[in-house]
């Protein structure tokens, strides 16, 4: 069992293991051999195996979330108790604690993964099938201990999460992206599609959202590179923030929009809700798959469109997958200034490129050099994130959209993440500096009020 997993005790109010007859042993002096320690996991994992089922057949599921926690926990303890003087089952009175924490886990949260969601450090949880639990800790990857007793109780475990925000999984739709109560996306994957068995990933984002000063400890971006996309927001200026997988784009995203104006107006649209944004005039919309008779489906297009009848100041995109990027376009350039969406790319000309992909998904002639005029028009600034080789996030490049040269989108790079080495414990040692070039969007920034000095912008040594 992880370390972090240690049971209650009763002075935070929990059940006490002496106030029921629980059969208990003395912990021996000596620490047991692997195989020892092997069998009584395997042999707690039966034996909780068999309380759950109890649990099930006893306790009235449709009214646990009304009883108060403390009366709960006395409940599992007790039949735990009674059914281990049943069977004769003696274990020392530390296990008999941590086996009550555990079933209350699966009664009331999420079984294994609790003690993983509750730990701080773990950015990602990767169930790779119910024995291969892996985490990440500081961007690299390590197994652990954790597993579930068979494909089924994971099977139950993705169910009760999917539940919960209304989507379902299933044969038919063997896949699913949902989210938890904190906002921490999930995916969900089920046979056939995957061949070992159910497959899980969840993406935990913190309690409290990382503001740009963080990012700025954290080494993420320059100081004044964080003062530079204050200002970008400050000055309402479109910006589209890209980055691969585990880049940090909706953690970017969440940091920008702490300078927002509280005063404006925002409505968010994901296809799983995990922005936290940090104003209180937050429309938050959220997309809707299809029922099992195949209808009912509402797209980022559909919610896009409607949020404009919503008088937003500021529209946020989660991230832009397809056509619903013509109307993100469309909305930045009919008054919506100072939108921001994130979209998969590996650096900001990819990224530019993709957008016009996305644009021309929506069927019609429309002509590449139209579309490019509007992704010209629309987005003035593009936020590049990568994930290094040693696991740290970082902006790699703040560029700015100038203009249209021909039918190519001109673009100019105002900072960039120069690597100059790796240490000795491999990570990646680099400077984020100004490359020299005063952006042209810089006298509306001065405009706009935001006091940006001009020596922002200069190169090191220049």
């Amino acid at each position: 069992m992880p370390a972090d997993q240690q049971p209650h005790d009763a002075a935070q109010g929990h059940f006490d293991v002496t106030s029921a007859p629980a059969p208990v042993a003395a912990r021996p002096m000596a620490g047991p051999t692997p195989d020892a320690a092997r069998q009584d996991g395997d042999q707690n994992l039966a034996l909780k195996a068999e309380l759950h089922e109890k649990l099930l057949d006893q306790l009235n599921l449709a009214v646990v979330d009304k009883v108060q926690k403390s009366e709960l926990r006395r409940e599992i303890a007790s039949l735990a108790a009674t059914h281990m003087q049943d069977v004769g089952h003696v274990i020392p009175r530390h296990d008999f604690n941590r086996i009550v924490d555990e079933l209350m886990d699966e009664v009331l949260g999420l079984g294994p993964l609790e003690p993983l969601l509750a730990d701080a450090s773990i950015s990602d949880i990767l169930v790779n099938s119910f024995e291969k639990v892996y985490v990440e800790r500081g961007g690299l990857l390590e197994r652990t201990t954790v597993r579930f007793r068979d494909e089924r109780h994971l099977l139950r475990i993705i169910d009760k999460i999917v539940s919960r925000v209304g989507r379902r999984i299933d044969e038919s739709q063997p896949w699913v992206d949902a989210r938890l109560e904190d906002g921490s996306r999930v995916n969900a994957i089920i046979r056939p599609c995957a061949i070992d068995g159910p497959s899980l990933s969840i993406r935990k984002f913190s309690k409290k959202p990382l503001k740009m000063e963080k990012l700025v400890e954290f080494g993420a971006l320059s100081p004044q590179a964080g003062k530079f996309l204050n200002a970008v927001v400050h000055a309402r200026l479109n910006a589209l923030i890209s980055g691969g997988t585990g880049s940090g784009k909706t953690t970017m995203l969440n940091a920008m929009s702490g300078f927002i104006d509280p005063r404006h107006r925002m409505v968010t649209i994901e296809d799983a809700a995990e922005l936290q944004l940090q104003q209180d005039h937050v429309v938050r919309l959220e997309t809707r798959p299809a029922n099992a008779e195949g209808t009912g489906r509402i797209t980022q297009h559909d919610l896009v469109v409607n949020a404009l009848r919503m008088r937003p100041d500021r529209i946020v995109v989660g991230e832009v997958r397809g056509s619903e990027a013509f109307d993100m376009l469309q909305a930045m350039n009919t008054g919506h200034d100072g939108s921001m969406t994130t979209i998969h790319a590996n650096t900001a000309r990819d990224a530019i490129g993709r957008l016009e992909q996305m644009v021309s998904m929506i069927g019609s002639d429309f002509p590449m050099s139209a579309i490019r005029a509007q992704v010209s028009a629309g987005i003035q600034i593009v936020v590049q994130l990568n994930r290094l080789a040693d696991g740290s996030r970082k902006v790699m490049s703040i560029s700015e959209i100038v203009g249209l040269e021909g039918e190519t989108v001109m673009m100019q790079d105002i900072f960039t993440f120069k690597k100059t080495g790796v240490d000795e414990n491999g990570n990646v040692i680099g400077v984020m500096a100004p490359t020299g070039i005063r952006p042209k969007c810089y006298e509306q920034i001065r405009a706009s009020g935001f006091d940006l000095a001009a020596d922002c912008f200069q190169a090191t040594g220049g």
